[in-house]
Formats: C-alpha cells, structure tokens, sequence
C-alpha cells in the first residue's frame, strides 16, 4: 500500500488496517514457524505497510 493512500483514508480507517496488518504479520510469522510459509518476503511486505500505517497515524494526531 503506498503512503499516498494511506494519507487519504481518515484516522479511524487506518487504525482499522493496522489492526488488519498486525493480524496479517501474526499469522505469517506462525506460519513461518512451522515451515508452512513458502514465500518469506510476505512477512517484509507487511511489516513495511505496519510502519507506513504508523506513520501516517502519527501524522495524522501531530496535526
């Protein structure tokens, strides 16, 4: 997801989608554990759109 996106959504939605995210990043990082996850960079994809949704949040609430 690009931070041009995410600028565009209101605070509410992009506490919704880090929510999403998180549970996205649970459920690699346990299929990583269990040598199910074939495709490892998934777990640097979300983690990168975690840090954007933070940061765009934190944007957000400085203004």
């Amino acid at each position: 997801m690009k931070a041009s996106e995410l600028r565009a959504m209101d605070l509410d939605a992009l506490k919704k989608e880090l929510n999403e995210l998180l549970r996205a990043r649970f459920g690699l990082r346990m299929q990583h554990a269990t040598q199910q996850l074939a495709n490892t960079s998934q777990l640097r994809k979300v983690r990168r759109d975690i840090a954007r949704v933070r940061t765009v949040i934190r944007e957000k609430t400085a203004k």
